[in-house]
């Protein structure tokens, strides 16, 4: 039609007239044309009305679900508790939640079931558009942003942002309790609540920082630092990277210094105490010497992450000095699971401290660029006064991640400055670094405070302004603070009409390998595989259906027959000894492998598809070993281009999705299944019911045999409480079990050959893991783009998604198709969404009132 231009957001259903198009035609065509077509409804008379949802539901929706749905959700059938025919409000019939199960479903092909004919591609297209812009109400060209509760740093976002703002690598997984989740991510706004606990840690934190980064004065003695793990001797352990001594066995460890110049020198002994969360009554005693002098002598009980500095001063020659911390334990921990935990965190050395003997601040130039303005006269005390405010202003606009405003222009943080360094004995650096913890303390600080674009202060959604959106950007994309180049893009204004650049810039830049490494470690877990317990040496000899074995071991030390238990641990180790060692390296290797492999993906811009499959991973000597793939050598990783026919392309196959999808002991063919169903295909089934009996419970079944999982699953199968949700999750993920579960290739289970065969609930049918794979990235594509759109979406937005956002994850999912599918139409699709561009106002709260 002359005039008439088509819509991208709505397709076929949606037309835009030019206003000389709308002039020109008759009023009740330009008033049909207005509207979506199918809400158009000219009457006898030629008036136009709009139909109405339900009136839609009834001509248009109803005729599809009487012909493809009623076998099980009509005509008195409820299966999972829903009828079509039993909808009879307007509230029943237009219920957002019945109807994103339905979208869901449909578009999955899980809906109609069991074999029945799907929907045809206009009957879809004629369903999707009812539930996206009756039901739902979206509005496509102004979609719902969404409402985002104000997100407080997480632990990695806090140490990163300290980082970059200071300097200081501050342990925030040492010095924080972990973060809570939601929707698989630890940056969710509605998880990270704060409690009074961890406002007391927030002000420790923000002290402990600026004491290490902001010097006190122009000059200072000369430190240096012991460092804990320096300490060695009896029973010397290794922690949470710390030296670690404990209650219950007696310690005598060592370390030294070698100082260069004569003098007074100050040494700080930094001790904590960790029991576990449940109090015990062990206590030991703990003395501290140097060079023999004995500096410390106190005893300790039980605290729960309590630090204890000691200060001693002494009078040295130059020349080495020793330093040795003795334990004996007192009274014996009450129970053998809560160890009582002492950590010899660091020795500091500071001195000579005779001041003609100092020497420069570290980083004072970086604090205090001019000198400090000197004298008691009025005009020297407002100088003073002057320059504190400019230093704290450019440090909390800093920190705060955006200017101050209005009357808050530094004067109130000079002012708190200002009534320490007045104190007796009290420099002008102490009081700077008074208020600069304040600022640290602050919850401008440690929440990312956003705001609307001035300009739309009256829209229902309005832009973030150009600070929150340089925010969203940083933490998105680098897990920190922006830098000075997003900021000044900011100030300018300028940041918006940069992003494809910008974003190109940071994907460049190493910060963003911590997208890499927290979306990968949340989405696919792979975060866990360095603390997950497994248990090689059982999971090898069930493989090698010698479990048996493990038992008669057993047997012949009770039993204190040491020539039977001596055969049988010597068969036992070379089975076990036969295979590659699964260790702390290893666990590592893998953990890295998915890491770099999503940055290889993300930063050459391959398509996510890659993710599946994929005739390259990332392989260091030892895990090359480990996979079976011979030429690679050396420790570091790199991108090696996998055999013909290897089942190891793409993230499922990979050690760290294999470890955290298994059982200490066995593999686990319904988390492997779930794993792939939740975080590929979008459909991870409801919740098992209450009181289900243990997998290993149906083994009693086989009557003293050792079945392979197979067989068990599918006994296991035959529970009609258990059939409907193990025929989606168990062929997909008994397809896996050629890998055992500490993700070594493996040809039999308890001497029985694996069959990796079976079908997806869809249909297809499949002979190993690499058809598997194949399938999802040609048959399920479109699952697949929706289901990782929607995973980055909630990892950029901080919030779950929501049935109103189906519209901004079709549009990402249509970008997608358009561009092969390629990383960089998923990333800028994220970005370029109104959840990431846009909030909701005030004028949004008053129309919903």
């Amino acid at each position: 039609m002359p005039g008439v231009q088509q819509s991208r957001a709505w397709g076929s259903q949606q037309v835009f007239l030019n206003e000389r198009a709308i002039r020109s035609a008759p009023l009740w065509v330009a008033l049909a044309l207005a509207i979506p077509v199918s809400l158009a409804l000219v009457g006898p008379s030629g008036a136009v009305t709009e139909k109405s949802p339900v009136r839609v539901y009834q001509d248009t929706v109803l005729p599809i679900l009487e012909k493809h749905c009623y076998e099980c959700h009509g005509d008195g059938y409820d299966k999972g508790k829903v009828a079509f025919d039993a909808l009879e409000t307007d509230a029943q019939i237009l219920d957002p939640n019945l109807w994103v199960r339905v979208l869901l479903n449909t578009r999955a092909g899980l809906m109609p079931a069991d074999g029945k004919p799907r929907l045809s591609a206009a009957e879809q297209q004629q369903l999707e558009r009812w539930i996206k812009y009756d039901v739902f109400r979206i509005d496509p060209r102004n979609p719902d942003p969404g409402r985002v509760t104000m997100r407080r740093l997480n632990r990695v976002e806090y140490r990163n942002t300290v980082h970059d703002l200071l300097g200081v690598d501050y342990n925030t997984d040492h010095e924080f309790p972990p973060d809570d989740s939601g929707f698989g991510f630890d940056n969710i706004g509605d998880a990270l609540t704060i409690s009074p606990m961890l406002m007391e840690k927030y002000v420790a934190a923000a002290q402990a920082v600026i004491a290490e980064a902001v010097p006190t004065g122009p000059r200072k003695p000369a430190e240096a630092v012991v460092p804990g793990l320096a300490f060695e001797g009896g029973n010397a352990r290794v922690k949470w990277g710390a030296r670690q001594v404990i209650f219950d066995e007696p310690a005598d460890i060592h370390a030294s210094y070698k100082n260069e110049k004569p003098g007074t020198y100050r040494v700080k002994l930094d001790l904590e105490v960790n029991g576990t969360y449940t109090p015990d009554p062990g206590r030991a005693n703990v003395v501290f010497q140097v060079d023999g002098k004995e500096v410390l002598d106190q005893d300790f009980g039980y605290y729960d992450e309590k630090t204890f500095t000691f200060d001693s001063t002494h009078e040295w020659a130059p020349g080495e000095h020793a330093f040795t911390l003795t334990l004996k334990p007192l009274v014996h921990a009450g129970k053998k699971e809560t160890i009582i935990d002492l950590f010899v965190r660091k020795v500091t050395i500071e001195g000579p401290l005779e001041k003609d003997q100092w020497i420069a601040a570290k980083d004072y130039e970086k604090f205090f660029p001019r000198a400090v303005p000197l004298g008691q006269s009025k005009s020297a005390k407002q100088a003073r006064r002057a320059y504190a405010a400019e230093l704290l202003s450019t440090f909390a606009s800093q920190a705060y991640r955006r200017p101050l405003a209005g009357e808050d222009t530094g004067a109130r943080l000079a002012a708190l400055a200002e009534a320490v360094y007045t104190q007796p004995g009290k420099t002008f650096e102490q009081g700077v670094a008074h208020a600069m913890a304040a600022v640290l303390a602050s919850p401008r600080f440690l929440f990312r405070l956003e705001a609307p674009d001035s300009s739309q202060l009256t829209a229902r959604f309005a832009d973030v302004d150009e600070y929150s959106l340089a925010s969203r950007l940083s933490y998105f994309l680098w897990s920190t603070m922006p830098d000075a180049e997003l900021m000044q893009l900011a100030g300018r204004g300028e940041l918006r009409g940069n992003l494809d650049a910008q974003v190109r810039r940071m994907l460049a830049d190493p910060r963003a390998d911590n997208l890499a490494r927290n979306f990968t470690g949340q989405w696919l877990q792979a975060r866990d595989v360095e603390g997950i317990a497994m248990n090689p040496r059982d999971i090898i000899l069930r493989d090698a259906g010698e479990e048996a074995s493990l038992k008669q071991l057993f047997a012949a030390f009770r039993a204190q027959d040491e020539k039977k238990a001596k055969e049988l641990a010597q068969k036992i180790d070379a089975i076990v000894d036969a295979k590659p060692e699964f260790d702390k390296d290893m666990r590592a290797s893998m953990r890295r492998e998915t890491e770099m492999y999503f940055g290889y993906v993300m930063r050459e811009d391959r398509p996510v598809t890659e993710l599946i499959d994929s005739n390259y991973t990332f392989l260091n000597e030892a895990l090359a070993r480990y996979y079976g793939i011979a030429g690679v050598e050396g420790k570091d990783l790199r991108r090696v281009t996998l055999p013909p026919g290897s089942p190891r392309g793409g993230v499922l196959t990979q050690g760290s999705a294999l470890l955290v999808t298994s059982n200490p002991d066995r593999t686990s063919p319904v988390k492997r299944g779930l794993f792939v169903l939740a975080n590929f295909l979008g459909t991870p089934p409801p919740p098992p019911p209450a009181n289900v009996p243990a997998l290993e419970a149906s083994e009693s079944e086989f009557h003293g045999k050792e079945p392979a999982l197979r067989d068990v699953l599918k006994l296991h199968r035959e529970s009609p409480l258990c059939r409907s949700c193990h025929n989606r999750m168990d062929p997909i993920g008994l397809a896996f079990e050629n890998f055992n579960g500490v993700g070594m290739w493996r040809e039999s289970e308890r001497k029985q050959p694996i069959v990796a065969e079976g079908s997806l609930i869809t249909g297809e049918t499949f002979r190993s893991v690499s058809e598997l794979k194949r399938i999802l990235v040609t048959g399920h594509r479109a699952d697949f783009y929706r289901t990782i759109s929607t995973k980055l979406l909630t990892y950029a937005t901080g919030r779950g998604t929501e049935y109103y956002d189906v519209e901004t994850i079709d549009r990402i999912v249509k970008r997608l198709e358009d561009d092969d599918g390629k990383f960089s139409a998923l990333l800028l699709g994220v970005i370029d969404s109104a959840p990431f561009q846009k909030m909701r106002t005030q004028a949004t709260v008053t129309a919903a009132n």
